[in-house]
């Protein structure tokens, strides 16, 4: 056995098929001293090893019935951080690159978001007015900040039922760091556009007036996804002319005029399970990333139903992607020599206050 870690440099040339074949081995040799998490958004090379899949909310619920001693994440650092938290003492959770980050969470960083509760402290009292919301796609040290100023943790599956929680507690909400999700959730409870302005943090005072900030119901942090900010409503124009009889499915995360003109709104799980009940020989427009809906596809031809890409312009989620093979099989080798990369561990002070916000989030749920 090595007495040290084995470095990645060993695997960086390695062709994928040879790293499948080491994957196999490994996660035949470790046996149920692990379990590997996928989401959606992965890609078919790494996804195809998931023990569980799912979306956020999904994968956050099946955490603390898991009895292995190592929790190997294929998604994201806010998802394995997730899965630390939420996992018992005995348990290590791992992801295969740390590089794997979420360009939506980074557009919500703590000293912004403490920034921006000084600055709505001086217009009105927050711990007593505002409720704060953090996406699930956001850091700990955020949920931690819902966690201490009597806030929540939402996905895009839940997101309806912590708004309505949240503004039974308080009058107001800060949402954060997805507008688009945040407008959408807000737009179906019957808040109107104009009382969801968006809070700029990098602006003085959000860039509002304080006018605009007490008529307010949810301020909207001015975050997006990369990936879904990029659907258009000309692109549902496009494929409603081919296929009249189609049916449009959008992401809450997509902008406010593409999930207006969508037939349908919802979660990753709510797309998938949209499609898989629907009626065969079904045509289907989805907004949501490259990687779930291609999988999709595939699996819905022996249906006769077609599948289609929203956009024209090919993306998937870069920095998901940058889990592959080759550091799949790196985390398992070394998992196999008792020498773990990788390992996430949230500070328990941090760890305890987030964990207050993730469970109000699963009680309300």
């Amino acid at each position: 056995m090595n007495t040290v870690a084995i470095k990645f440099d060993a695997f960086e040339d390695l062709k994928n098929e040879e790293c499948q074949e080491r994957i196999l081995r490994a996660k035949k040799a470790l046996g149920n001293k692990i379990i590997i998490l996928g989401h959606h958004y992965q890609n078919e090379t790494v996804y195809r090893h998931a023990d569980l899949t799912g979306d956020s909310l999904k994968l956050a619920k099946y955490v603390d019935q898991l009895e292995a001693k190592y929790i190997v994440f294929l998604g994201v650092h806010f998802m394995a951080e997730v899965a630390n938290i939420l996992s018992r003492p005995d348990q290590i959770t791992v992801l295969p690159d740390l590089s794997a980050g979420c360009s939506m969470a980074d557009m919500a960083n703590l000293a912004k978001v403490e920034r921006t509760y000084r600055e709505l402290s001086k217009v009105l009292d927050f711990n007593q007015t505002i409720t704060p919301i953090t996406y699930i796609n956001s850091a700990a040290d955020l949920k931690a900040f819902c966690g201490e100023h009597g806030g929540i943790v939402c996905t895009s599956t839940n997101a309806p039922k912590i708004l309505n929680w949240a503004l039974q507690q308080k009058e107001k909400v800060l949402f954060f760091p997805d507008q688009h999700l945040g407008r959408w959730t807000g737009y179906q409870a019957g808040i109107s556009l104009d009382e969801m302005p968006i809070w700029d943090p990098d602006l003085p005072l959000g860039g509002l007036d304080e006018k605009t900030i007490s008529k307010a119901k949810v301020l909207l942090w001015k975050g997006h996804c990369a990936v879904h900010q990029m659907f258009r409503p000309e692109h549902i124009k496009i494929f409603r002319d081919k296929y009249p009889d189609g049916k449009v499915i959008s992401h809450p995360e997509s902008p406010f005029e593409v999930c207006e003109n969508s037939d349908f709104v919802g979660s990753t799980e709510y797309i998938l399970n949209t499609i898989k009940e629907a009626k065969p020989n079904t045509q289907w427009l989805v907004g949501t990333e490259l990687n779930l809906v291609n999988r999709l596809a595939d699996e819905m031809k022996a249906e006769g139903k077609l599948v289609k890409f929203m956009s024209h312009i090919v993306c998937e989620c870069s920095t998901m992607a940058r889990i592959d093979p080759q550091h799949l099989a790196w985390t398992l080798e070394n998992i196999l020599n008792d020498k773990p990369v990788n390992i996430i561990e949230v500070p328990k002070k941090e760890a305890d206050l987030a964990r207050l916000s993730l469970d109000r989030m699963l009680q309300v749920n």
